[in-house]
């Protein structure tokens, strides 16, 4: 990721509390704080669409320029409002300082590529594997081939090919990717289990639902 995508001009906050988010929000700006390596927190207001573009991905790092210094921070957190869509739905983000050559560890989306052999299904049993990376090269995620697996096969965390310098955190005996057979659909027809049987007429049939149900 260049600094040329990733930098965000920032403002210290000075207000707190429900309200003045809200109206941080109300124009444009999304909440945010700021800690680690043992600094003190800093609050801080980011731009929302700036902000919204750039955690489209995963474990984005922004280049935050604060106070006429720059920051790199790793996105660690995002607080969203379930109900709105798009830049509305960000309320806050929770950010980590993060330094060039300094290695994290992160979540990393598991990428399905490829079809298993005709009949079966793959399964994945998990949509991250722990990692622990250089700050500045974090994978977009991890690809993980089906193509033409037969049913039983299995895909553990040991056998994902990991990007160039990147380790496994996650255990390596951690189930990913399973192929499998879907089971039979069940057919109910309660139509044809409530018709009368041939030669009864419906009367006969309901008559004989309303003495069962006496009984």
């Amino acid at each position: 990721m260049s600094s040329d995508d990733n930098t965000l001009a920032t403002e210290i906050r000075t207000q707190f509390g429900k309200g003045a988010a809200r109206r941080l929000r109300a124009a444009g700006k999304i909440p945010a704080v700021l800690y680690g390596h043992g600094t003190e927190p800093r609050h801080l207001a980011l731009d929302g669409h700036a902000v919204f573009l750039l955690v489209r991905k995963a474990n984005a790092v922004l280049d935050l320029q604060i106070e006429g210094e720059s920051q790199l921070a790793l996105v660690k957190d995002i607080q969203r409002n379930p109900v709105l869509q798009g830049i509305p739905a960000l309320e806050h983000l929770d950010l980590i300082v993060v330094r060039r050559g300094e290695k994290v560890q992160v979540d990393v989306p598991v990428h399905v590529e490829g079809e298993s052999a005709p009949g079966t299904i793959h399964n994945l049993e998990n949509t991250t594997l722990l990692l622990e990376v250089e700050a500045l090269h974090i994978p977009e995620n991890v690809v993980v081939s089906v193509e033409g697996l037969e049913e039983g096969a299995q895909i553990h965390a040991s056998d994902v090919a990991l990007p160039k310098g990147a380790e496994l955190v996650t255990d390596p005996e951690t189930l990913v990717v399973g192929v499998t057979v879907p089971p039979a659909p069940v057919l109910e027809d309660e139509d044809a289990a409530e018709a009368p049987a041939e030669g009864e007429t419906a009367e006969a049939a309901d008559e004989a639902a309303e003495s069962t149900d006496a009984e």
